[in-house]
């Protein structure tokens, strides 16, 4: 093995990698496609040099390998932000070759835009949180197509709220469906009450899992916050303190406004279009339901309005503010307390 010190670039298949090994200078040793399993890819890079800093792009699978490498291999491994790296490598043509090559050299520079690696706990919970998801727009979709069948029919004289327990007694029995219509119906009802059992089944998993975390027992604590909205923060934060302030944790939620500044013009455009979609949508929900439940953030919102204004703006800084204040509350030091 050659005592020299190379940097790595790793482009994740399913099947198989593409292994970029550079030297300091920037020369590539080694670019060639390894089975993929961490041992193969030890090997083929060891063979060249003492792995310095290795990086893999972040995509399905990513984090296990890297995991692999770290713990088995003993490497230093980073995560890259799949975005990032693809607008600075500024190319139309796409290969595993020159990707690889473009990551291991991004990490021989210190240009490498890094993505966290989530520990083997937080990527289970996910799992759990993101199957949540999935069966909750499945329940969405579902009442959708019923709604639809019933606009289609022209059916207005629904004895009560939809979805209420008398509207669906009602919508089992009524006679205003035409056939073909109270045939897809009943096959609907029967998947949309599937689909809220294993609801309840994952979350019974989620409360099983999270039953002795801290971090969950913490937000669960703080009025309007319930156990879903604690599950999803702690599955797509993971921790706080691996931010700097809580600034940075609000732009990684996705509630800070994109500057649009050139020259001396100064101005935003409107939310980031980055980050977990589900983490803000459910930061959202939670700032409605403080603004109503809150005294100190009802005062905050009012004062908005007061100013004009709209109510969307309003309830996105509140939520901004909320996650900036529970950067400080979250800290690892606090919750051992």
């Amino acid at each position: 093995m050659d005592d020299c010190t190379v940097f790595v670039g790793l482009d994740y298949h399913q099947a198989s990698v593409q292994v970029c090994a550079m030297d300091r200078a920037g020369h590539v040793v080694l670019n060639r496609r390894c089975r993929n399993d961490w041992q193969a890819i030890a090997t083929a890079v060891e063979s060249h040099g003492s792995p310095g800093r290795v990086a893999i792009e972040s995509c399905t699978g990513a984090a296990n390998l890297a995991e692999e490498l770290v713990h088995k291999a003993g490497w230093s491994v980073d995560l890259a932000h799949p975005g990032y790296v693809h607008r600075m490598k500024g190319s139309p043509d796409k290969t595993d070759f020159t990707d690889a090559r473009m990551l291991a050299d991004l990490t021989r520079v210190g240009y490498l835009p890094k993505v966290w690696l989530a520990p083997e706990e937080v990527r289970e919970l996910r799992r759990l949180i993101r199957y949540r998801q999935q069966l909750v727009g499945d329940r969405r979709n579902i009442k959708l197509r019923i709604s639809a069948l019933l606009r289609d029919q022209r059916i207005r004289d629904a004895p009560a709220r939809p979805w209420t327990k008398p509207w669906v007694h009602w919508l089992r029995h009524t006679d205003a469906l035409s056939p073909q219509s109270r045939w897809i119906v009943d096959r609907l009802l029967t998947r949309i009450t599937v689909v809220i059992s294993e609801i309840a089944e994952v979350e019974d998993r989620l409360a099983e899992v999270t039953e002795d975390d801290a971090m969950v027992d913490a937000l669960c604590a703080l009025k309007g916050i319930g156990p879903v909205t604690s599950w999803t923060i702690r599955a797509e934060i993971g921790r706080f303190d691996r931010f700097h302030t809580g600034k940075q944790l609000a732009r990684f939620c996705g509630l800070s406004p994109r500057n649009a500044s050139s020259g001396t013009r100064v101005a935003d455009a409107g939310l980031i279009k980055a980050g977990n979609r589900q983490l803000r949508s459910t930061l959202i929900e939670a700032a409605h339901r403080l603004i109503r439940f809150d005294r100190y953030w009802v005062g905050f919102a009012g004062e908005l309005l007061d100013r004009g204004k709209p109510k969307c703006v309003v309830v996105t800084a509140v939520a901004n503010r909320w996650v900036r204040w529970l950067f400080h509350q979250m800290q690892p030091a606090k919750l051992a307390a």
